[in-house]
């Protein structure tokens, strides 16, 4: 699978899914680096993390045949930051990163809106080996009593940084998620996330983007189908889909 790339170079994806032996280890390294940043800030502020999206849900990719490997999502839950900004809160994460990270052969992070990442890149062959990229987030208790979360984003626009709420659709995800597995719907999300890794072209749409898709387009399809029909659709696709696991 592919498409077209720019100055009309035709891109070929062929993104797989890995098991959770197979990438064990650099989570291993992921966790170890982070226990580093922690120690690294402790002095300006505390923060939790918990890996989210592909790695949460058993659904890590691979394609052995471009250079795009490993890619997780980790948010950091920051606490006690007092009165620093939330350009002081991802500037110092970052440079606690850069220079922990260099003993894991991780790359200075790249700066972005929602997320700041970081890879470990083999030059010789022009490839991303693997990568995380980091959000900071704050989770919080509204006037109501629901759980909310907000995240720094980078306006890049106007140069500052912001923290933002999530979108009312952050909060459907997980009740859309519920559903799907309950009506067993879940490998059609598996296929049509796949599929959308091997289509996409967007370098600045990441993988939560994509899977976030997956889950809107098979709970849109779904949720007013009777159960019969529901069970013919899924097998239908199955037979779209060629889901394999390295």
């Amino acid at each position: 699978m592919g498409g077209w790339g720019k100055e009309g170079a035709y891109i070929m994806y062929n993104f797989n899914y890995v098991s959770k032996k197979q990438c064990r280890y650099v989570r291993e390294d992921l966790e170890k680096l982070i226990h580093l940043v922690q120690d690294e800030v402790r002095r300006n502020f505390t923060f939790s993390y918990r890996f989210v999206g592909s790695a949460a849900r058993n659904m890590i990719t691979v394609d052995k045949t471009t250079n795009t490997g490993f890619d997780f999502d980790v948010n950091l839950c920051v606490n006690d930051t007092g009165e620093l900004s939330p350009k002081e809160i991802r500037q110092i994460l970052m440079q606690a990163f850069n220079k922990h990270g260099k003993n894991f052969k991780y790359e200075s992070a790249e700066d972005e809106k929602r997320v700041f990442t970081i890879k470990v890149i083999d030059h010789k062959n022009s490839r991303i080996i693997r990568s995380c990229d980091f959000a900071i987030v704050n989770d919080y208790t509204d006037e109501y009593g629901e759980w909310r979360q907000e995240y720094i984003f980078f306006n890049r626009k106007q140069n500052k940084y912001e923290w933002k709420e999530q979108s009312e659709k952050f909060y459907d995800l997980p009740i859309k998620e519920e559903w799907i597995r309950d009506n067993g719907l879940w490998n059609f999300v598996r296929g049509i996330y796949l599929d959308k890794k091997n289509k996409n072209l967007d370098a600045n749409k990441k993988s939560r983007s994509l899977y976030a898709e997956a889950v809107n387009e098979v709970y849109e399809m779904n949720k007013e189908t009777e159960c019969e029909d529901r069970e013919n659709a899924l097998n239908k696709v199955s037979g779209w889909y060629n889901i394999n696991i390295w």
